[in-house]
C-alpha cells in the first residue's frame, strides 16, 4: 500500500502505515492502475482491501470476488504470521473460497477466448 516499510511496531509485526502514509501512496496507487488497466487486481490484507474495494474488515470480503475499475478485485488476508485471522476455522474457509475466485480469474486470463 504504502510502497515503503513502515516499520516495527513496539510488540510483534510490522508498524501498520499512518493515514497520512496512506494518503501520500493513493495518488501513485491510482496512476499505476490507471497505467496498468489490470483485469485481475488481488488485494493482499485489510488495508489493500479497504483501498480498493472499499471493504470495512476482511471477514466480510475474503471469498468474495469484487469489480473495481474495470477489473476483477480478489481480496486475500495478509499471510503474516502476526495475524491470528487464519485461526478462525470460518476464515480459513473463506480463504479457501478467494483461493477459488483466484484460479478461476487466473486461468480465463491464461484462455481469453
Amino acid at each position: 500500500m504504502t510502497r515503503c516499510y513502515p516499520g516495527r511496531t513496539a510488540g510483534r509485526g510490522d508498524r501498520t502505515p499512518t493515514p497520512a502514509e496512506q494518503r501520500l501512496c493513493t495518488p501513485w496507487r491510482i496512476e499505476e492502475l490507471r497505467l496498468l488497466r489490470p483485469t485481475l487486481v488481488i488485494t493482499v490484507g485489510g488495508l489493500a482491501a479497504r483501498a480498493i474495494i472499499g471493504a470495512r474488515t476482511l471477514s466480510e470480503c475474503v471469498g468474495k470476488s469484487y469489480l473495481a475499475g474495470g477489473a476483477v478485485a480478489i481480496p486475500l488476508p495478509h499471510p503474516s504470521g502476526a495475524s491470528a485471522w487464519l485461526n478462525d476455522p470460518v476464515n480459513r474457509a473463506r480463504l479457501g473460497k478467494a483461493l477459488t475466485h483466484a484460479r478461476r480469474e487466473i486461468a480465463r486470463l491464461e484462455d481469453p477466448r
